[in-house]
């Protein structure tokens, strides 16, 4: 933001930002009439099918396209071999201590997980296309599959990639402290817990689609993909093809949810564009509910083996923990199979002040489907650690567990706070957040209702779990993880076109967070117009900024802060504007309902339609030497910033059932 962008609206008259309002997505999702890939229908379209691995590690011995060639209305069988002039697909991290494996985009002669696509079939119909590649014969030599991180451990155990012998795609010291064993032997109290968490994975109700269209007269392609970051695909598969960027535009229409999952670039929208390359005709892929159970992103599956020192009052003076996730056969791009391993690390001291901490991280390759940044990343596991060592410690010393939490909450005078892991949080209301759960729960009445249900045989507990959670990251947050990407910034543009309309194009892509709706409310409450009138664009690399997308909880930050930076850039523009042909000085101008009037003399005005008439159309009334138009652009890039939670519940357990 340059200098000089003031806020045309007083604090007192803000009208849309805060106010609930109707989302205008809403009205074509309730309708039917939204537009997700599938239902993109254009002519001389081609379905594609994939016949998958039913083996989570085996030697491809050979293929056999012919049965699969001759199915009635099959166009193409593809395989590996096929697709050797393509650069190869390697998600790196800048790290010594990570591992780079190759993503094959169909395996050449092993397979690595469940539903690895082997090869791809296209076809006149999507029955065509299935019936082809279930007619697609592989022979397989079936190998003893890595099941599990004990087994990828196991001395002796198959390598799931040459490349890393000992199964281990990341082994990270993320922060050492030489005096931390000495504190922990020396603490009053040491409490030690292995925690696990399940794999898990997305079910977006829209799967992944793709639908990718060769123009041959202009050497381009078109590629609509169900994907949070159309502008990293479009760098990603521009990349893996060896052409030029400009040469393919990736469009994200409406997205039927991501969850992360949609967050990273999918094998299959490289596999799409090959395809329709291949036959010069369009080529529609759309994965079905097995597809996406089976081959799609997952995530979560994590072991935390960790000990703490406590001092007798419940003060935790140090941490040391060994974190293992199991990622999966491969990596994702472009977070890598890093992404929950250095998360963890990174902010497992949580809220609290332990100033003594040890970490060790490590992705554990195995025989399973690879892993991507799912919902909170890490977050909810290392919260879990974290408020079981203190509710233990509490156990242990006889303590209130709320009072132990509270003793080692960060205190509001100590923010700024640089947390043991390096992690700066800016702001926090930790002890309030926990005296008001202690409140609203009637902590003491609580517990003699505990106590009278227990000599009842009934088992009532408490449980608490204080949290921070950074969101808006930017790329100093990214440039930490030593990606070979950096996201972070976002960029939006603003522009009034010659009938006064107002467009704004930012680099994110909603999949369901209502950006239409709530960017237009921040641009309008800086133009002083109704947010119906702003076209919020975005999704499609050919019209909106290099953006980052849409993930972590970002987008208001980030997107929304770049909003509001290009609206007063553009409402000052306006009012330069409106200066000139009003003959008024700027600070005696405001903008309201869509002109820029005389302050206290509202007669005085001169509509946005007029200002873009003239600036683009009758540009002899501008000032001399002004440039044309009414645009602007900005570009905000925060180091992020926390917010905080304490949540409490209260559970019964039937003594003889578990429920």
């Amino acid at each position: 933001m340059t200098g000089g962008a003031t806020s045309p609206v007083p604090m007192g008259e803000r009208r849309w930002i805060g106010r609930s309002m109707s989302r205008v997505e809403d009205h074509r999702h309730l309708t039917g009439s939204a537009s997700f890939v599938d239902d993109i229908a254009v002519p001389g379209v081609r379905y594609l099918a994939f016949t998958r691995s039913p083996y989570a590690a085996a030697r491809i011995e050979s293929i056999d396209t012919d049965e699969a060639g001759s199915t009635p209305g099959v166009d193409a069988v593809l395989t590996a071999g096929d697709l050797s002039e393509l650069e190869r697909f390697i998600p790196l991290l800048n790290r010594p201590d990570f591992v780079p494996v190759e993503t094959p985009l169909l395996a050449r002669d092993r397979v690595r997980h469940v539903g690895e696509p082997v090869a791809m079939v296209v076809a006149r119909t999507p029955h065509a296309a299935e019936d082809g590649a279930e007619r697609v014969r592989v022979s397989y030599e079936r190998l003893d599959p890595v099941a599990s991180m004990d087994a990828a451990m196991a001395h002796h155990s198959p390598a799931v990639h040459d490349d890393a012998p000992d199964n281990l795609l990341l082994d990270a010291l993320f922060q050492d402290d030489p005096e931390i064993d000495g504190v922990i032997d020396g603490a009053d109290l040491v409490v030690e817990a292995t925690l696990e968490s399940a794999r898990v994975t997305a079910v977006p109700m829209e799967a992944r689609a793709c639908l990718a269209e060769w123009h041959g007269r202009t050497r381009r392609c078109t590629l609509h993909t169900s994907t949070q970051i159309p502008h990293i695909v479009r760098t990603s598969v521009a990349g893996l093809l060896a052409i030029p960027e400009h040469r393919l535009r990736v469009i994200a229409p409406d997205v039927g949810g991501g969850f992360g999952q949609k967050c990273v670039v999918a094998r299959e929208e490289v596999l799409t564009c090959i395809a329709s390359r291949a036959i010069g005709q369009p080529v529609k892929w759309t994965a079905d509910r097995q597809e996406n159970l089976v081959a799609d992103f997952q995530g979560h599956q994590q072991r935390y083996e960790v000990r703490a020192g406590f001092t007798g009052e419940g003060v935790m003076l140090a941490l040391d923990a060994l974190v293992w996730t199991d990622v999966g056969a491969y990596s994702c791009h472009p977070f890598t199979c890093g992404v929950e391993p250095l998360m963890a690390a990174a902010e497992m001291p949580g809220p609290y002040t332990v100033r003594h901490y040890r970490c060790r991280t490590r992705a554990v390759a195995t025989h399973k489907t690879p892993m991507a940044p799912y919902r909170g990343v890490a977050r909810p596991q290392i919260v879990l650690v974290m408020e079981r060592l203190m509710q233990k410690a509490a156990l242990r010393l006889g303590l209130e567990q709320s009072e132990v939490r509270a003793r080692n909450l960060i205190p509001e005078r100590a923010f700024p706070y640089t947390t043991a892991a390096g992690l700066r949080i800016d702001k926090g209301s930790y002890g309030e957040s926990l005296a008001r759960c202690v409140e609203a729960l009637d902590l003491r009445a609580f517990r003699e209702r505990q106590r009278a249900a227990r000599e009842e045989g009934r088992l009532i507990g408490l449980g608490f779990s204080c949290f921070g959670e950074r969101t808006g990251y930017g790329t100093e947050a990214f440039e930490q993880r030593k990606m070979a990407m950096t996201p972070g910034y976002d960029i939006a543009r603003l522009a009034l076109d010659p009938t006064g309309g107002i467009t704004l194009n930012v680099g994110t892509a909603s999949h369901g967070q209502s950006h239409e709706t709530t960017l237009a409310q921040i641009a309008a409450e800086a133009l002083a117009v109704h947010p119906a009138t702003i076209d919020v664009r975005q999704g499609d690399t050919d019209q909106s900024p290099y953006g980052w997308g849409t993930f972590a909880s970002r987008s208001m930050v980030v997107s929304g802060g770049a909003t509001r930076r290009a609206s007063l850039l553009l409402a000052d523009r306006l009012k330069h504007l409106g200066s000139h042909l009003l003959e008024a000085a700027p600070e005696d101008l405001e903008l309201r309902d869509g002109a820029v009037v005389v302050r206290g003399s509202p007669e005085q005005s001169v509509s946005f339609k007029d200002i873009g008439r003239i600036a683009y159309l009758e540009v002899h009334r501008l000032p001399a030497g002004e440039e044309p138009g009414v645009e602007a652009r900005a570009v905000f890039d925060p180091p992020g910033t926390f917010s905080n939670a304490t949540h409490g519940c209260i559970v019964e357990i039937d003594p003889d059932t578990g429920a």
